[in-house]
């Protein structure tokens, strides 16, 4: 049946999530290198809508319990609860936008149309099977109770009428901790392509300048290093049920 299979594909897709935008990636660096001039320069809007998809995770995983919102890679699909509350009264998988929009921003960075509707494309393709595998997961674990909330939240694009308190307070340690790789890795794209673009400009490869891509790229590259160092050698983000 079609939705055993489906099911089967969003399984396998969701372990390997995160390396299919490294294929992305690669493709909107063969972009830049050899597009032709002169070419829009969206820098600045796509750094926006990274950041957007940024704030997004941040403020979904700042306000879930623990075992609820992670990445679980190894074990799979982990439900305790279901999240109902925050952005999931808005949407049914927040965290999935904020990577689209995360992504998108090397996207725009190409300033190529095709691409960038590709991407769009390949992104709604790739993780419709992912959300398709974790809804069948809940629905199985938690029966109505989920069907009920579902019923009335879009699956990707948010519905701000119907926008719920959070039951916990913001954690700024757990947001911390859950999503220290983000901004690194946003900016870290963003720099490595405009870099790209420098070179092609040239006409050969030459070291990075002081500007403020790279310098926030590396300042953001310093702030994960140091908090994944927090992390491994000491409590300080750990936090009870969170």
């Amino acid at each position: 049946m079609l939705v055993q299979e489906f099911e089967k594909q969003g399984l396998a897709l969701f372990r390997r999530r995160s390396y299919w935008p490294l294929v992305a990636l690669a493709l909107a660096v063969l972009i830049v290198w050899r597009r032709p001039n002169p070419y829009p320069d969206l820098a600045w809007p796509a750094l926006v809508v990274g950041l957007l998809g940024l704030v997004i995770r941040i403020v979904t995983v700042g306000y879930t319990p623990k075992n609820t919102s992670g990445r679980n890679t190894a074990e799979g699909q982990v439900a305790e609860s279901i999240n109902t509350r925050g952005m999931y009264s808005l949407v049914r998988h927040p965290l999935y936008l904020g990577n689209f929009l995360m992504w998108l921003a090397p996207a725009l960075l190409t300033g190529h149309v095709w691409f960038i509707l590709v991407f769009i494309l390949a992104f709604w393709l790739y993780y419709e099977r992912i959300m398709f595998a974790e809804e069948q997961f809940l629905f199985g674990k938690f029966g109505i109770e989920y069907q009920k909330w579902a019923q009335d939240r879009p699956a990707f694009l948010p519905g701000f009428r119907s926008w719920q308190r959070p039951d916990l307070d913001f954690s700024w340690k757990k947001a911390l901790k859950k999503e220290k790789n983000g901004l690194a890795a946003l900016l870290l794209v963003m720099a490595g392509i405009r870099y790209v673009e420098r070179c092609r400009a040239l006409g050969m490869w030459d070291w990075p300048e002081a500007d403020f891509w790279n310098l926030s790229a590396l300042i953001s590259a310093l702030l994960y290093v140091l908090l994944k160092c927090i992390k491994k050698y000491s409590s300080w983000l750990d936090e009870a049920g969170r």
